[in-house]
């Protein structure tokens, strides 16, 4: 298991390699840079904007800033943001950890709603429970988690019963570790509720397509033939089979986590990497942009790795060899 997890990692470097160079040159090739507003300014001369792209390094050809960029991530240097002016791991490192919170919690209540939903459905096919519950889902697959993050925060507002933007209310001073966890956990209700509602009917739907998929299976026919229970047949010789497909998928919601959640940041206030990446890209803040890009690709590698060593502990006739 260690030699095929070390082995996956190192054929990750080129691809790591390859998508930070891509992004960097496509960031380049956008007409003018931060330091173009700059030039609008008159009390900045042309002189100190120079001055400033060379310090930066943005007077070099775009292959050599790639390469001065890439020598400083090996020294777990990210650059210097252009529009802060502070090291870009700090502002980071500010925003990431709400960023993975809000994500980590939708997730896990994603699928803790929607995988045992999509099983219940597969077993009252054609039912009205199974009726009730696609329809619901289609009109979650429908709404997009910006729009329901919209209907989330005006039902706040008139209603009060969840805290609205940021991370801390007003009594967050003098509370004590448990009050401040409470607190925090309040004010990720909002934006986390608004991706479960998006992602729960997508999820739902595949569990349950899995699960009936499964069901016609020839060994599944011949287990019911051989007298199995319910129970048996269900969660013991279907459920292993239909949840593989969903682990792969796992890896790439782990993935998405930055870009999913921006748009749900930016509607619902919660200071995560959304308004940050938003911003930057705006602005042109190369550096915080390729760190973000860079923590992307990373969390797409985890994500593959997690949801590969899941399958072989879950699927017996997987091994990582």
């Amino acid at each position: 298991m260690r030699r095929y997890i070390l082995f996956r990692l190192l054929q990750f470097i080129p691809l790591l390699l390859g998508m930070t160079f891509v992004s960097f040159i496509i960031i380049q090739m956008a007409p003018g840079d931060y330091f173009t507003q700059m030039q609008m300014n008159p009390d900045v001369s042309p002189q100190t904007i120079e001055n400033m792209r060379r310090t930066f390094g943005l007077d070099r050809p775009v292959v050599i800033q790639y390469f001065f960029w890439l020598k400083n991530i090996f020294r777990f240097d990210l650059g210097v943001s252009f529009s802060y002016h502070i090291p870009v791991s700090f502002l980071i490192k500010q925003k990431l950890k709400n960023t993975l919170a809000l994500s980590l919690f939708s997730i896990f209540l994603t699928w803790l709603i929607a995988i045992p939903l999509g099983i219940f459905a597969a077993i009252k096919q054609g039912r009205w429970h199974e009726k009730i519950l696609s329809f619901l889902a289609y009109i979650g697959i429908s709404l997009p988690a910006f729009l329901i993050a919209m209907l989330m925060v005006f039902f706040a507002a008139r209603t009060a019963i969840l805290p609205v933007g940021g991370t801390t209310s007003v009594f967050y001073i003098g509370a004590t570790g448990w009050e401040k966890f409470l607190d925090y956990l309040g004010h990720l209700l909002l934006p986390g509720l608004a991706l479960t509602f998006a992602g729960i009917g997508g999820l739902y739907r595949l569990m349950k397509n899995n699960f009936l998929e499964v069901l016609g299976a020839p060994y599944i026919i011949t287990a019911r033939a051989k007298g199995l229970s319910p129970v048996k047949v269900y969660f013991k010789h279907t459920l292993r089979n239909a949840i593989n497909p969903m682990i792969t998928i796992f890896g790439y919601t782990l993935s998405s986590v930055l870009s999913g959640a921006a748009l749900v940041e930016i509607i619902t206030n919660w200071p995560g990497m959304g308004r940050l990446m938003l911003d930057a890209v705006l602005s042109q803040d190369l550096y915080l942009v390729m760190a973000s890009l860079l923590i992307g690709g990373v969390l797409l590698i985890v994500g593959n790795l997690i949801a590969d060593v899941l399958i072989a502990f879950v699927d017996p006739r997987v091994r990582l060899r």
